[in-house]
């Protein structure tokens, strides 16, 4: 505190800030990186432990028997499904109440904003089943979710199968202490939001406690992914996801997290690198603000929730269907004992493997030092406004050092950035019926190239804008713009990690450069290049490269253009659809505030 309330110190400390600044943010921005890499390696991080106390333990025997019955249950749910032409929900009725459950229908329409061109539907019409097995030691005030989604074709009706023989064998038992609903949903995320967001009283079961989403994609599943982002960003308690790994360590069950193995090699290349690629796919995931299954809506509720999916990809492996049922059953046995909702372990973290995590206080400093370099920014520009400026022999200082800003020249660009930002939300959708009409376009792709045009006409925002000043800009006030601009980038991307680590993280790695060396004196053709090259459609457009290259399914870039395409619709029916918050935050706050940046580029 003697430093700060010193005049004489506080001086030399701010002059040393302001004369090493650019070393320093050198320095941070290259210590964020170099510390978020060092995350996925196994001594710095944090072995996965049971924080629950009620589910501290797997000691319960599974004794589901009914696996091949299960597999028949599917094949007959996949004969009725074809003749149905969809959802066959009086077989699923008729299945349900013969094994016992409280079972209801709910019927829902929806029409979305455009058509979906990857699942080719527009106005969506189904019908939900499901099942309340009732408590029978307890009255109806908790439940348990476990669902399988009805998609078309011969995919997940195993999952559908399973689903039942549970539900058969769970009504023998008498330990239950929480409603068990078992839901099949149709037309996947739709389906699951209108079965959320609405339930009457007469088909009301207890409060929802957990919830777990089932996909198996074939009769021989060698692997068990657990699948944990859901919307905008969200994770359920780490607590569920120790609870799937502890019942598979002790089952037998070969199980991964992003499709990856877990390897023990930690400590050579190739291990770091598994890590490394594991860690990244699930922040790429988080970041897309997209659920990756059907748990993720569950998660805005509060609802714990994660989807489990068997794979078949690792031929020396086999897990048969009734080792996967005695899996659910020991989760669900456990989830049975829960006394309040999970809450002691983490909702914040990272996974480079299903035995290792990082917490929010490991893999925050990272963001931390990024987000310092946009405070050493300020610092230095503060400094030099506040300094006057330097006089000539003859005592005269120069009137273009010495006139302040106007509150119009700064004023301006911030109303016209964000008014581009509206234009950029609203426009692809009001225009999408004006597009079709001159265009030769479809709905989709309608929507998709407004938006990219309104986004590229943002940059003759510097020419707009210097037209409705009076006059020309002063030095000093693109110094007062890039100020105010570098103080709302920090809020910007510090609320969006609180919120979505990832997505923060992503955007602090490409926006923090532009806002650190971006002046009017810098050359103008390179600069604007990579102001360009950093912007925000560019870092969607390598993110999706990015991603395709953690997966080892390596694109060409007419296939990866043609993703990006898809990637920008997908995002902007997330939004309208499930409320994900990805798409109104890049187009109102991210890119009206990347467009001040530019704007100061080109200052005259």
């Amino acid at each position: 505190m003697g430093l700060l309330s010193d005049p004489n110190r506080r001086r030399a400390l701010i002059s040393l800030l302001t004369r090493l600044n650019s070393p320093i943010c050198v320095v941070c921005y290259m210590a964020g990186v170099a510390w978020f890499m060092g995350l996925a390696f196994e001594p710095f991080t944090l072995r996965t432990y049971m924080s629950e106390n009620a589910m501290g333990s797997t000691m319960v025997e599974e004794r589901f028997p009914a696996g091949e019955r299960a597999l028949t249950t599917g094949r007959e749910f996949s004969a009725h499904k074809k003749k149905a032409g969809g959802m066959p929900v009086d077989w699923l009725v008729k299945t349900m109440q013969a094994r016992g459950l409280e079972v209801f229908t709910q019927r829902f329409s929806r029409k979305l904003p455009f058509p979906d061109e990857n699942k080719e539907r527009y106005m969506v019409k189904g019908t939900n089943v499901y099942g309340i097995l009732r408590a029978p030691r307890a009255p109806r005030t908790e439940a348990l979710v476990l669902s399988a989604p009805c998609t078309p074709g011969d995919s997940n009706n195993q999952a559908v199968g399973l689903l039942l023989g549970l539900a058969q064998y769970f009504r023998n038992q008498i330990y239950w202490a929480k409603d068990i609903i078992f839901l099949v949903n149709e037309h996947d995320l739709i389906g699951m939001q209108a079965c959320i967001t609405f339930s009457p009283d007469s088909c009301r079961g207890g409060s929802i406690q957990a919830a777990l989403s089932l996909e198996l994609s074939s009769d021989v599943i060698t692997s068990m992914d657990l699948v944990l982002e859901g919307l905008n960003g969200q994770l359920p308690n780490l607590d569920l996801a120790n609870l799937f790994y502890a019942f598979c360590q002790k089952i037998g069950v070969l199980c991964t997290i992003q499709g990856k193995l877990q390897r023990n090699d930690w400590d050579s290349v190739s291990g770091y690198s598994h890590s490394v690629q594991t860690m990244m796919l699930m922040v790429m995931k988080q970041a897309s603000g997209r659920p990756w299954g059907d748990h993720g809506l569950f998660l805005r509720y509060h609802i714990e929730a994660a989807s489990i999916k068997g794979i078949n990809s690792f031929r020396q492996y086999k897990t048969d269907v009734t080792t996967i049922g005695r899996l659910l059953e020991g989760m669900y046995r456990k989830l049975n004992n829960l006394l309040e909702r999970l809450h002691q372990s983490y909702f914040f973290y990272l996974m480079p493997s299903l035995s290792h995590f990082v917490s929010i206080g490991y893999y925050m400093p990272a963001f931390g030092l990024l987000a310092v370099i946009l405070l050493l920014r300020a610092l230095d520009l503060w400094v030099q406004l506040a300094t006057p400026p330097p006089r000539t022999e003859d005592g005269i200082t120069d009137k273009e050092q010495v006139s302040s800003p106007g509150v119009l020249s700064v004023l301006t660009p911030l109303v016209i950035s964000h008014l581009t930002g509206v234009a950029l939300y609203t426009l692809p959708i009001q225009f999408q019926e004006m597009a079709v009409e001159q265009f030769p376009v479809s709905e989709t792709e309608a929507v998709v190239l407004t938006a990219i045009g309104v986004y590229t006409a943002g940059l003759a925002l510097p020419h707009n804008t210097h037209r409705l000043l009076s006059g020309e800009g002063t030095e000093q006030g693109w110094r007062v713009l890039k100020l105010v601009a570098v103080l709302y980038l920090a809020v910007l991307l510090g609320c969006t990690a609180l919120i979505n680590f990832s997505l923060g993280f992503i955007l602090a790695l490409t926006l923090v450069p532009v806002a650190a060396f971006v002046t009017p004196h810098v050359p103008k053709v390179l600069s604007a290049f990579i102001l360009v090259i950093l912007s925000p459609a560019c870092t969607l457009l390598f993110s999706v490269f990015f991603f395709q290259e953690l997966q080892e399914l390596p694109v060409s870039f007419q296939e990866g253009w043609l993703l990006y395409l898809s990637v920008i619709s997908q995002g902007i029916l997330d939004h309208f659809l499930y409320g994900s918050l990805v798409y109104p935050l890049i187009a109102l706050l991210v890119y009206p505030c990347w467009l001040l940046f530019w704007n100061i580029l080109f200052w005259k």
